[in-house]
């Protein structure tokens, strides 16, 4: 017994100790993945955790999650920021804007944090005492203050520290600063309202006043001055800066290459030179002429050029080798613009209504947009590089800028784009060019004539064009066209080898088509009216591919014309709608792979016009058949075909006045139809009914199903019954349109695939 106990203890021994050594492994696991997790947390986050569980408290009290202490605008208390900087006594940066009482919680971080390199105060009041203790902070290489109040009424606030690198007082009341930091490199002193700054900043490369009101000519200028490797000057709204402070600034600050002279009413320039000046700001400068381009073109290394809210500018004329962006914006007197940049790549005009004329020599500009231009009349470019180009609503551009534009001394071998929308003084277009991809003349309505010789030209606008008498495109890389509505257009030459589709609608007089496109699948030429049968002879003969036409309102086009169509061995769709055709011998002997057939409103066609159909089985592949408004059909052809016609899916009748009662019995087993309308005596002696009944019979099976799809008889008048019964076979119909049939008062139909039944506006009907 004594033996079992033993062993007992001993595995239970063991097993502790295994788990011991388990629990360990899991927890250093546990640990690495915390501190994973928790180093992409910020200190909210961190804190919230802290509260979960000890493990978790003791993983987020690394120091290297607290190097950086921000608290900015969170309900802490003073004690708590002192905890906290006790706690973490590593910390190289403070946050503590907006917390409440920053002047004793700036000096206590000084005095906590050994390694400060970093502190941002702001929204209090800081005293002298602070700036006293910052002297004592060796490390600290960057100061932030913002929305403060410094000192006290009538004293002057200094800021003496050795080490510090980067300083901003930053809309700030302060009276006087007195600044004397020898390894300061950056300064902002913006929007404070300070009557004097005293700077010692020997080292100093970028200074910041912008918005000092209050600060004198003689200030800024004595201020500024004393920096020899000043490098970026913000002197924007300093509202009473003059040329004689610009001049001293240019003799005292060699390196000077960005200056930000906005809102500075005083300034025109006069007489100043900066040299290296890379970066020029001039908005809303009211001092700011025509005379004072020629000052900024001595600025030979001139990079980026700003001119805004000049109105008293009139012209710009500027030749700069190292330009490269320049934006003018509301310069509302602007009339000429003209620069000689090489290496000017980005331009922007914007706002300028009196800007007429425009040129521009560059050879790295790519893209150029002068959108809403109104006064523009002239614009020559000579700018190799340049790929696209946007002169939307410019309305005085004239036929000749255009031509300048595109003439063999400008860009046109790198044109990608184009655009002229609502460019409504030009009223001829010619263009060449090996490179358009992309041209847009929507809304030019005064456009008359076009000509295009564009081929990689693929993506085409013109939208609102109405105007147009004469298209020449040879050679463009168009795949479709849509010419939109023309009713002037009267000539149309295009060639075009990609091209598929093509839309000529409402091209009411055009006589003289000239289209080779050898891969056009689709035309669509309905309301061209004087559209004739040589104009469709050429057309088919040099377009072999078609398999849609559509010359739906062609009434010039007749039997001659259609007997060309033995040309197009794929057309599979055709629309003669509209038309005064008498019969379709040669739509039947042409087209023999047409499977769509529209007729509608061919009041000219007799009943033994569509004969073949029934008779002799002509168009063996046609499935759509839409004989709509054609009144001259009698009942006994519409009979005859929807009995004979078992290869139709889609039968349109709609408006056929002769269209009567619809009854598909299974009686009588025989492929002859009993009518009413037929003239024989059988039909004599039922005069005396009311109305006749179309009587479809079904025939044998060995002829199988209908194929019929969809049966469209809407606002037929004389439609009073309809009859479908399943023994009619009709087991593939999914639709019957019966709408506006006023007199239809009973329907008895039978199709297990029937979806759509729309007897709207039968107001007859019994139910």
């Amino acid at each position: 017994m004594a033996v079992k106990k033993s062993k007992h203890r001993a595995r239970k021994k063991k097993h502790n100790v295994v788990s011991a050594v388990e629990s360990k492994v899991q927890v250093y696991l546990n640990d690495h993945l915390l501190h994973k997790v928790f180093s992409s947390l910020d200190q909210i986050d961190l804190c919230r955790a802290a509260h979960v569980c000890k493990q978790w408290r003791d993983a987020t009290y690394r120091q290297d999650f607290w190097r950086s202490l921000n608290f900015q605008n969170l309900p802490i208390s003073a004690q708590q920021i002192v905890n906290m900087c006790q706690r973490f006594p590593n910390a190289t940066a403070v946050n503590a804007y907006g917390t409440g009482s920053i002047n004793s919680l700036g000096i206590q971080s000084v005095n906590l944090l050994g390694n400060l390199e970093a502190l941002t105060l702001g929204k209090g009041h800081l005293r002298l005492n602070f700036f006293q203790a910052l002297t004592d902070c060796h490390t600290l290489r960057s100061l932030t203050i913002k929305n403060a109040t410094l000192g006290n009424r009538r004293q002057k606030v200094p800021v003496h520290h050795d080490t510090l690198h980067h300083l901003q007082i930053v809309n700030c009341r302060v009276f006087s600063v007195s600044i004397k930091c020898p390894q300061l490199e950056t300064l902002s002193l913006k929007r404070s309202n300070m009557t004097d700054a005293v700077l010692g900043c020997p080292l100093l490369r970028d200074l910041d006043i912008a918005t000092c009101r209050r600060l004198s000519n003689d200030a800024i200028r004595s201020a500024a001055t004393s920096f020899p490797l000043l490098e970026s000057l913000d002197i924007s709204d300093c509202t009473r800066v003059t040329d004689q402070a610009l001049q001293g600034i240019a003799s005292s600050c060699q390196n000077l290459n960005i200056l930000d002279a906005s809102y500075c009413p005083y300034i025109s320039l006069r007489s100043v030179t900066l040299s290296m000046l890379t970066v020029l700001k001039l908005h809303g400068c009211l001092g700011i002429t025509s005379a004072s381009m020629a000052d900024v073109a001595r600025s030979s290394m001139l990079e980026v050029l700003e001119l805004h809210d000049c109105i008293r500018l009139e012209s710009v004329s500027l030749d700069l080798p190292c330009l490269q962006s320049t934006r003018l914006v509301r310069c509302h007197n602007l009339v000429h613009l003209n620069l000689r940049c090489t290496a000017l790549s980005s331009i922007t005009v914007s706002n300028c209504p009196a800007l007429r004329t425009i040129s521009i020599t560059s050879n790295a500009l790519r893209k150029l947009i002068l959108q809403k231009q109104e006064s523009l009349t002239t614009l020559s470019l000579q700018c190799y590089c340049l790929q696209e180009v946007d002169l939307t609503e410019c309305e005085s551009l004239k036929n000749c800028s255009i031509c300048d534009v595109s003439s063999s001394g400008g860009f046109y071998h790198a044109l990608r784009s184009l655009v002229l929308d609502s460019c409504k003084s030009l009223t001829a277009v010619t263009l060449c060019s090996m490179s358009l991809v992309s041209l847009s003349l929507g809304g030019c309505h005064s456009l008359t004539s076009l000509d295009l010789s564009c081929p990689c030209l693929e993506n085409f606008s013109i939208d609102g064009c109405n105007h147009l008498e004469r298209v020449k495109f040879s050679p463009v890389g168009l795949r479709s066209l849509i010419l939109g509505i023309c009713p002037k257009l009267s000539v149309l030459h295009i060639e075009a080898p990609e091209m598929v589709s093509l839309e000529l609608k409402a091209c009411g007089i055009l006589s003289e088509a000239l289209i080779k496109c050898p891969l056009l699948k689709s035309l669509h030429a309905s309301f061209c009216i004087q559209f004739t049968d040589d104009c469709l002879s050429a057309i088919v003969s040099s377009c072999p591919l078609i398999e849609s036409l559509v010359l739906m309102s062609c009434p010039s086009v007749g039997t001659d014309g259609l007997a060309f169509l033995h040309c197009l061995r794929g057309l599979t769709f055709l629309d003669l709608s509209y038309t005064f055709l008498v019969h379709l011998q040669p739509v039947f002997h042409s087209c023999v792979h047409l499977k769509v057939l529209l007729l509608q409103a061919c009041k000219s066609l007799g009943d033994s016009s569509l004969e073949p159909l029934y008779k002799h089985n002509a168009l063996p592949a046609l499935c759509e058949l839409d004989l709509s408004y054609v009144t001259t059909l009698c009942q006994s052809t519409i009979e005859e075909l929807l009995a004979c016609g078992r290869h139709l899916t889609h039968v349109s009748l709609n408006g056929c006045v002769n269209m009567h009662d619809v009854d598909w019995s299974s009686q009588i087993e025989t492929s002859t139809l009993t009518s009413a309308f037929d003239g024989s005596r059988s039909s004599k002696k039922k005069k005396k009914k009311k109305h006749s009944t179309l009587q479809i019979i079904v025939p044998s099976k060995e002829q199988g199903d209908r194929l019929l799809k969809s049966l469209n008889c809407v606002s037929c008048p004389n439609i009073k019954k309809v009859v479908i019964p399943a023994a009619a076979r009709c087991i593939h119909l999914s639709l019957l349109n019966l709408s506006l049939s006023s007199n239809l008062k009973e329907v008895d139909i039978t199709c297990s695939n029937l979806v759509t039944l729309n007897l709207s506006n039968c107001n007859s009907l019994q139910f």
